[in-house]
C-alpha cells in the first residue's frame, strides 16, 4: 500500500473493460484486499459513464481501448472528483495531451501487486505514470499459447465459467454434464496450468493473454457475464 495511503480509508473502483474474463480476474484481486472495494463493473463506456456519475470520488480503471473519445472520458472523471488508471493495450499509442490527464497508466499483463500499488497512490493524490512502457512492445504470450495446445476445447469452456465466477453445479447444468465430470475436468486444468485452485486459474487466466483470448473465444453464449 502507499505510504502515505490512510489505513482506515476504502478505495472505491469502478472497473472498466470490455474483456470479461480480464474484468473477473481483476476484480478478485482487488477483493483480496482490505483497502479496496469495486463498487462497480462495466463492459462499455456508457455504462462506464453512467458509474462515473453516481459513484463520485472513485478510482477509475479503464482500457485505453474502452472508447475513441478519451478526452470526453476523463472530463466526466474529473466532474466526477474522481481518478484516472488507465490500462494500456499491448502495443498502444497514446497521445501525449491524454497521458498528461491520466493519473496512472498499467499495462494488461500487470502483476496484482503493481496493480494495488498503483492504485493506492493514485488514490492517494499522487501521479503513476510511466511513459516508457507504451513505447516498449511485449514479448509474445509463449506461455499462454502452449498452454493452449494442452487444453481441450471442453476445458477452455470450463476455465472461461470458472473465471467468469460460475460454480461447478453452473458448470455442469451450462454444458449438460454432471458436476463429477466438471470437477474431474478441473483436476486436469490444474495440473496443465500449474495452479491449485478457482482463484490461482482465473489469475493466470488474466495475466497469459493467449489464454484469456482462447477461453473468451470458448465461452458458452449463455453463459452469465459478470
Amino acid at each position: 500500500m502507499a505510504s502515505n495511503f490512510p489505513s482506515s480509508m476504502t478505495v472505491q473502483v469502478i472497473l472498466a473493460d470490455n474483456q470479461a474474463i480480464f474484468r473477473t480476474g481483476v476484480a478478485r484481486v482487488l477483493a483480496l484486499e482490505e483497502g479496496m472495494r469495486v463498487v462497480a463493473q462495466c463492459a462499455d463506456s456508457e455504462r462506464l459513464k453512467e458509474a462515473i456519475g453516481s459513484l463520485r470520488r472513485s478510482v477509475v480503471l479503464f482500457p485505453s481501448s474502452i472508447t475513441q473519445d478519451l478526452h470526453e472520458l476523463l472530463d466526466w472523471v474529473e466532474q466526477a472528483g474522481s481518478h484516472a488508471v488507465m490500462i494500456l493495450e499491448h502495443g498502444a499509442s497514446i497521445d501525449d495531451s491524454v497521458l498528461q490527464r491520466v493519473e496512472g497508466t498499467v499495462q494488461r499483463s500487470v502483476a496484482a501487486p503493481q496493480l494495488t500499488e498503483c492504485i493506492y497512490r493514485v488514490a492517494s493524490g499522487e501521479r503513476s505514470v510511466q511513459r516508457t512502457m507504451i513505447r516498449t512492445m511485449p514479448s509474445p504470450d509463449r506461455v499462454g499459447a502452449r498452454v493452449v495446445e494442452r487444453l481441450t476445447p471442453k476445458e477452455l469452456q470450463i476455465i472461461a465459467l470458472v473465471t467468469e465466477g460460475s460454480k461447478n453445479k453452473d458448470i455442469a447444468a451450462q454444458l449438460g454434464t454432471k458436476e463429477q465430470v466438471v470437477k474431474n475436468y478441473l483436476r486436469s486444468i490444474y495440473d496443465k496450468t500449474g495452479v491449485s485452485d478457482r482463484l490461482e486459474l482465473a489469475l493466470y487466466t488474466v495475466h497469459h493473454r493467449a489464454l484469456a483470448e482462447a477461453t473468451e473465444r470458448a465461452l458458452p453464449r449463455n453463459a452469465k457475464r459478470a
